[in-house]
């Protein structure tokens, strides 16, 4: 992409944000208006004439998913949300079947590695304010990790995925009883990695090294504030977006409050297990190896539907981010792979990034036992798409995320992207 096509595409997606702010819709400081109450398609502000079909309650998404959840291939919520209004809010299933409680558009899910993009705003944030820089390596906030780390390896490498560092891999077997433990271990952790390639050298590609380095930018966080990387991100992430149900919880709680749903692994002979309360069992999960739920690691992020649609228009409307710095956020910086979109990929701070029919659209998706999870930011129209389950049936997953693409883009299922 030439210099003249990438300025002309960053003036699309500025204006796109722009007109999203101008509009008034959603009103800088304010959380998300009408989050899981008023449907856009009676709002003026919304316009009946914007809303394709599909995506309104009784269209094609909807009976498509209600379909799954009525055959037990769905548990959890689907949002859409469109310029700061819900058009489509629906939960299946049970957050907690041993205490009878019905999964809700309150009830946060485990978002697994979907709770990726948080990280980065807190450090621009910090960039904003002047007390970091992109440039700055490891060693100017951490002492005892790797010399060549420390003096190679850079914020911006850590936060775009291209550090190039491994570690070994993490107990997840291990359950922890205090943050404090929690901290700990992610310090010695950290302290174990291990360069692997060039830092900066495109994606690393290295699951154990995203987690690693991500647990470094964290204990950068802790340095310059002064404060725990999760009281950080509950006061001035998810605090400054409005984002009330949504928290870093430990296991404690995850088990007694009946706001977080259970994650319910598939097992050999077909049957779900609880696991959160099951963390012994060996599980041939859909997602993968059994993996032990809330560990307390930097991905163990809950979230709610509506406040992932909170945060998506806090991004836009300048409140987590001045707006210099939410372009920043949002900018491509590396040409990636293509996932299921089958468009166009780059990699930015936020994560995967893709060019579906002209417009931005950023998506991050996470799973474990259990857990299935993904948010899309349509950045340029002003839509937002939530899929939250506490089942891990990975064929019917993807299927409920193609038919969300679909009835917002209109891109027919399996065709190519473009721009």
């Amino acid at each position: 992409m030439d210099s003249d096509s990438v300025r002309g595409v960053e003036r699309r997606r500025l204006l796109g944000w722009s007109g999203l702010a101008a509009a008034g819709v959603v009103a800088v400081g304010t959380p998300l208006l009408g989050a899981g109450t008023a449907p856009a398609a009676a709002s003026e502000t919304a316009g009946q004439d914007r809303i394709p079909p599909d995506t309104l309650p009784g269209g094609a998404y909807d009976r498509f998913v209600t379909k799954l959840a009525a055959q037990d291939k769905f548990s959890g919520v689907v949002l859409l949300s469109y310029r700061g209004r819900t058009v489509l809010s629906r939960s299946y299933g049970m957050a907690d079947k041993e205490r009878g409680i019905r999964n809700h558009e309150n009830v946060a899910f485990h978002l697994s590695s979907a709770g990726g993009p948080f990280l980065p705003v807190a450090v621009l944030q910090l960039v904003q304010r002047g007390e970091v820089k992109l440039s700055d390596t490891v060693g100017t906030y951490l002492d005892g990790i790797a010399t060549d780390i420390a003096e190679k390896v850079t914020i911006h490498h850590l936060i775009i995925g291209t550090s190039w560092m491994d570690a070994p891999e993490l107990d997840v077997h291990r359950v922890f009883n205090s943050r404090e433990e929690v901290h700990e271990y992610n310090r010695q952790w950290a302290r174990q990695a291990r360069l692997v390639g060039v830092p900066g050298a495109g994606s690393s590609g290295h699951t154990a090294g995203g987690a690693v380095a991500g647990a470094i930018a964290a204990q950068i966080v802790e340095a310059v504030t002064g404060t725990t990387y999760w009281d950080y991100m509950h006061e001035h992430v998810f605090g400054r977006a409005g984002m009330r149900g949504s928290a870093y919880y430990t296991r404690t709680q995850w088990l007694t409050d009946e706001h977080i749903a259970h994650p319910y692994m598939r097992q050999p002979d077909g049957s779900r297990v609880d696991a959160v309360r099951n963390l012994d069992k060996d599980s041939l999960s859909q997602q993968g190896p059994n993996e032990n739920p809330g560990r307390g690691f930097i991905h163990d992020v809950f979230a709610t539907a509506p406040d992932l649609a909170r945060f998506a228009h806090a991004l836009s409307s300048g409140t987590v981010l001045d707006r210099p710095y939410a372009d920043l956020y949002t900018g491509a910086k590396l040409p990636g792979p293509g996932d299921r979109l089958g468009a166009p990929a780059f990699k930015a701070y936020v994560g995967p990034l893709h060019i579906v029919n002209g417009q931005w659209v950023f998506n991050r998706g996470g799973g474990s036992g259990g857990v299935s999870a993904s948010w899309t930011i349509y950045l340029d129209s002003g839509w937002v798409g939530v899929v939250l389950s506490n089942y891990d049936d990975l064929q019917e997953f993807g299927a409920i995320l193609q038919r969300q693409d679909q009835a917002i883009t209109g891109r027919p299922i399996d065709s190519p992207g473009g721009g």
